[in-house]
């Protein structure tokens, strides 16, 4: 049986009739940028999230330079984040001028280690990303005691976690800025490119939403630089649209985890993902750790098994050619990225994964260790 990492279709063929009646509604109305589709958009995210600002943009990458840029943060500036994440992470910062300070992450939860990040401090140390990776929640009460202890702002990288938690609380919602990505792949996956911005602080969000256009207010009046960081009309409506599915996709995805958990547990060496009290976790990954070099022949045997998987992610930021020059300020070991970049290996967890699927997945991943 082959089984695809990721079917989309498998999601969006069932509401085709939804996603076909939301495109014609913006089609009739002649508007696609911004406009009412995507404040309707932003007030649901506002309301779901627990927010005052919620600001469509244009994609996840851009959600988080959006927010480097409201908060002036540019040359002769330093930012810490993790190595192990996505580039967009350390790329935005690099596009404003400012440099990434790489730290190291947990091996068990794959998040932000912020032992490591106390050795990347400096004078010029500005900000801090936390990377809420795979679907589960950063410690946010170390992040907080950290970001007071050496006055930093904080941006919440929840590209991969819109509705994860950490005690009660919405990942994206703890800080200056909550950035999201609505690419297809994700939990609430667009049909195309879209982000989010959210924050609670007034004077953030004004000037977020002029940056978004230009820093135009009002029409050809430009206060700032920004950007063309706007929403298109039809992805709002879009989003909508699966968005008010989107408690039943996380549901089948935690359940499809507790599967793996329960059915996996025997494996010697394969280490499962964890998930902390508390955190609720909601699966954009499941990542599995591969011990005893065998990453790679397990992913080429799954290959020719038909079942896909991928590597999240094989070069982490510190390793990556863009950032050699930056190799003279790495401050803190580094160790836990390194392994984790030499085992980690996704499999399929995507909600109309069946359990015959997921069976199948199972079989080989046995077989393999066998």
């Amino acid at each position: 049986m082959n089984v695809p990492l990721l079917d989309v279709n498998a999601q969006n063929h069932p509401i085709a009739d939804e996603l076909r009646a939301a495109f014609n509604g913006v089609l009739e109305t002649g508007r696609f940028i911004m406009g009412s589709e995507v404040e309707q958009f932003e007030s649901a995210m506002t309301e779901f999230l627990g927010v005052k600002h919620a600001i469509g943009l244009s994609s996840g990458t851009d959600a988080i330079l959006l927010a480097l840029m409201a908060m002036d943060i540019g040359v002769g500036d330093e930012v810490i984040c993790p190595s192990f994440t996505f580039f967009a992470t350390a790329g935005c910062i690099a596009r404003t001028g400012a440099t990434p300070v790489f730290c190291d992450c947990h091996p068990d939860t794959f998040n932000i280690d912020f032992a490591s990040a106390e050795e990347c401090v400096s004078e010029k140390t500005k900000a801090i990303i936390p990377v809420h990776l795979f679907g589960q929640s950063v410690d946010m009460d170390a992040c907080e005691v950290f970001a007071k202890k050496y006055e930093l702002k904080v941006i919440e990288d929840t590209a991969q976690s819109l509705g994860a938690q950490f005690n009660g609380r919405a990942c994206g919602a703890m800080s200056d800025f909550g950035s999201y990505s609505f690419f297809p792949s994700k939990n609430l996956g667009g049909l195309g490119d879209g982000g989010l911005l959210v924050t609670q602080n007034d004077e953030l969000a004004d000037i977020a939403t002029k940056m978004r256009n230009h820093g135009m207010h009002p029409r050809y009046y430009h206060q700032m630089i920004g950007g063309n960081f706007r929403l298109d009309a039809l992805q709002a409506a879009l989003l909508r649209v699966k968005f008010s599915h989107y408690a039943d996709y996380i549901r089948q995805r935690q359940e499809n985890a507790a599967y793996y958990r329960k059915q996996l547990a025997s494996l010697d060496s394969i280490i499962l993902p964890t998930e902390q009290e508390g955190y609720a976790h909601i699966w954009n990954q499941f990542t599995l750790r591969v011990q005893n070099g065998q990453r790679d022949a397990l992913k080429n045997y799954l290959g020719n098994q038909g079942v896909g998987c991928e590597i999240y992610y094989p070069i982490p930021m510190h390793q990556q050619q863009c950032f050699a020059h930056l190799e003279g300020n790495q401050r803190t070991s580094l160790a836990s990225t390194d392994q984790l970049s030499k085992e980690v290996l996704s499999i399929p967890i995507y909600p109309e994964l069946s359990h015959e699927q997921q069976d199948a997945v199972i079989t080989a991943l046995k077989s393999f260790q066998s």
